[in-house]
């Protein structure tokens, strides 16, 4: 959804000018997330994140096949803490996973790195008070991770305003399509601006995966 270029560099994966050597060191990130990313653990970005994450900051729709336990997840936190306005407070990022148990792993890996940084996260899963979902949402809330079920009934009951959200993230696309969320994911993609920065990663690239990547307009690199 977001512009592309069909001009890259075919030796890093990537548009050109986006090597992937020294990403962490160089990607623009402020003194403040740097010291988030170091507390975390990390000294080196691992391979998917030598590759995707100066992509997924210079807003690029990125199309990520990787397992679990490469460091993904970091990948598009990072991306996301980069870009975020922190003194505005709507709602910049949405996250899709398909499991609750996922959903709070990504809200604790985002507000971890974001540390320091002063940023939000909220997990929109189902099994809570809606009420109090509800509230959270209309408060301060710059990222909302969440599963489809509970993320798309917030969005139509317009607790969750999709106005100011500038990249949607699906984690584990190939799982949320085999749990049966593809109905739900593409009435998501409805609702969202169609500038918005799509960041797909899937263990596995099934057919439907590409499918459902191409029928919501995003442009891969």
């Amino acid at each position: 959804m977001s512009g592309s270029s069909t001009d890259y560099n075919r030796e890093h994966g990537g548009p050109e000018g986006m090597e992937p050597d020294g990403v962490i060191e160089s990607n623009g990130n402020e003194i403040s997330l740097l010291r988030g990313i170091y507390a975390y653990g990390f000294e080196k970005p691992s391979a998917i994140q030598q590759r995707a994450i100066i992509p997924c900051i210079k807003g690029y729709d990125v199309i990520a096949q990787t397992p679990s336990g490469t460091g993904k997840t970091a990948t598009f936190a990072i991306s996301i803490l980069q870009q975020l306005e922190i003194e505005f407070k709507e709602t910049q990022a949405l996250v899709l996973a398909p499991t609750r148990e996922l959903t709070q792993q990504i809200q604790k890996v985002i507000l971890a790195l974001g540390d320091y940084t002063g940023a939000t996260c909220h997990a929109c899963i189902g099994g809570t008070n809606v009420r109090n979902e509800m509230q959270k949402l209309q408060a301060e809330a710059p990222h909302i991770v969440g599963t489809p079920g509970r993320v798309f009934d917030m969005l139509n009951r317009s607790y969750l305003s999709p106005k100011w959200i500038k990249m949607f993230v699906l984690d584990e696309a190939d799982e949320m399509l085999s749990r049966g969320f593809k109905d739900q994911i593409y009435e998501i993609f409805q609702k969202l601006n169609t500038s918005i920065q799509v960041v797909l990663l899937s263990a596995t690239m099934p057919t439907d995966v590409l499918e459902m990547a191409l029928r919501n307009g995003v442009d891969v690199i």
